[in-house]
C-alpha cells in the first residue's frame, strides 16, 4: 500500500480536511480509495474501479437544504459510496447520516414510468468519538455495520441501505497486533500524524 508521506519523512494527516482529500478525494489516488473500501466493506465481490461524483448535492427544489460530502462515487454496476471524515462530536450524527443516505436513493429516480429497482447506498463514518455506547460490548466494537432489517426474523429487510461506522478511539490495537487490511487502514489512519518514518504496516 502507498503511504501518506508528502515529502521524505513528512506526513500529511487523513483526519484533517486538507488531508483526508488530499489521501482519499483525488482521480490520481482512487487505488488508494477503493482498497480502503474493500478492506473496511469486506465483501468478497471487491470493487474495482470506481467514478468520482459531485459532492455538493442539491434538492428538487431552491428551498431545500443541500448535503455535501467529503467523498461521493459509484462503481460501474452502480453502487454509491459516501465517505465522510468527522472529527468533532455531533449530536444528531446518526440523523445526519441518514440525511446524506437519502440522496442518492432519491437521485436513481428517474422521470416517467421506472420499477423502483434501486442501487445500493452505502454511507462510510470515519469517527475520531465514539457514537455507540448503549452496550456493555460496544467499546470493543471499532467497526459498526447498520442495515434494515426485519424485527421479529431479524434478517435484512433490504440490501441496497448501508450505514457502517468505523470509531477510532475504540481502536486500540497495537502495530504487532494487525491481522487484517482495514486493521492496517485504521492503524495509519489514527497514526499517521504521529509519525516520523514509514512504519512497515502502511
Amino acid at each position: 500500500m502507498r503511504n501518506f508521506a508528502l515529502l521524505d519523512a513528512v506526513y500529511v494527516n487523513p483526519l484533517t480536511d486538507f488531508g483526508f482529500a488530499l489521501v482519499f478525494a483525488q482521480d490520481k489516488n482512487k487505488d488508494l480509495l477503493i482498497h480502503f473500501l474493500n478492506a473496511i466493506l469486506g465483501r468478497e465481490e471487491q470493487i474495482t474501479d470506481i467514478e468520482f461524483l459531485p459532492t455538493n448535492q442539491f434538492g428538487y427544489v431552491e428551498r431545500e437544504r443541500k448535503a455535501v460530502f467529503d467523498i461521493f462515487c459509484k462503481k460501474e454496476k452502480g453502487e454509491r459510496f459516501i465517505v465522510e471524515m468527522q472529527r468533532a462530536e455531533q449530536k444528531y450524527f446518526r440523523d445526519r447520516s441518514l440525511f446524506y443516505s437519502a440522496y442518492p436513493i432519491l437521485k436513481q429516480a428517474p422521470k416517467g414510468e421506472w420499477d423502483f429497482n434501486l442501487k445500493a447506498v452505502y454511507t462510510i463514518a470515519i469517527l475520531d468519538f465514539v457514537l455507540f455506547n448503549e452496550d456493555k460490548d460496544d467499546k470493543y466494537h471499532y467497526l459498526e455495520q447498520v442495515f434494515l432489517t426485519r424485527n421479529r426474523t431479524k434478517t435484512q429487510f433490504t440490501d441496497k441501505l448501508n450505514l457502517i461506522f468505523v470509531e477510532l478511539p475504540k481502536f486500540r490495537k497495537k502495530e504487532k497486533d494487525l491481522d487484517t487490511n482495514a486493521d492496517r487502514w485504521l492503524y495509519s489512519l489514527k497514526h499517521a500524524k504521529d509519525l516520523a518514518s514509514q512504519p512497515d504496516v502502511i
